[in-house]
């Protein structure tokens, strides 16, 4: 199973699928990691991604997904995954072994959190475009950005052992 933990960037992704991942004894990705130097260096650059700079990462992403999806245990992907098309193209083949959570937050509770982090190539100028961007998901389980971490981690976990 692959649970796809999504939102904008600062929503807290990452932190909530490393402790999940290790906590239920599972694999963690970091959908950043894949993106190609170009994408990278235009949003430092301050420049928002479009779907056609985004066609190559996720169409890695869903390939992997893919792999994923057929192991034993849970592999947790921290991704933004901001359109239902961007969604749809990640579940791919994968169908019902890949599942949905949306962290989501206010701006201002998102942006407080990207004025504080340090060493990531996107610049929190970029946090309007990703709002524009979000297409808030139906097939996702929501989880507050805003919870503790601990909470968060609870209502992760009770969500994967529902599944």
């Amino acid at each position: 199973m692959v649970v796809v933990i999504m939102g904008v960037s600062g929503s807290g992704k990452s932190t909530l699928g490393e402790l999940a991942a290790q906590e239920l004894g599972g694999r963690f990705y970091e959908a950043d990691d894949y993106h190609t130097a170009a994408n990278i260096n235009k949003m430092a650059r301050g420049e928002p991604l479009g779907d056609e700079d985004r066609q190559p990462w996720l169409a890695v992403l869903a390939d992997n997904i893919t792999k994923w999806s057929r192991q034993d245990g849970v592999t947790i992907l921290a991704c933004s995954a901001l359109k239902h098309a961007y969604r749809l193209q990640l579940k791919g083949e994968s169908g019902a072994n890949v599942h949905f959570v949306y962290l989501h937050g206010d701006r201002e509770l998102i942006y407080d959190r990207l004025a504080k982090r340090e060493n990531h190539f996107m610049p929190i100028t970029l946090l309007d475009s990703q709002f524009a961007t979000l297409e808030e998901p139906k097939e996702a389980t929501y989880i507050s950005a805003a919870l503790p971490g601990l909470k968060q981690l609870e209502k992760l976990k009770q969500f994967i052992k529902s599944i």
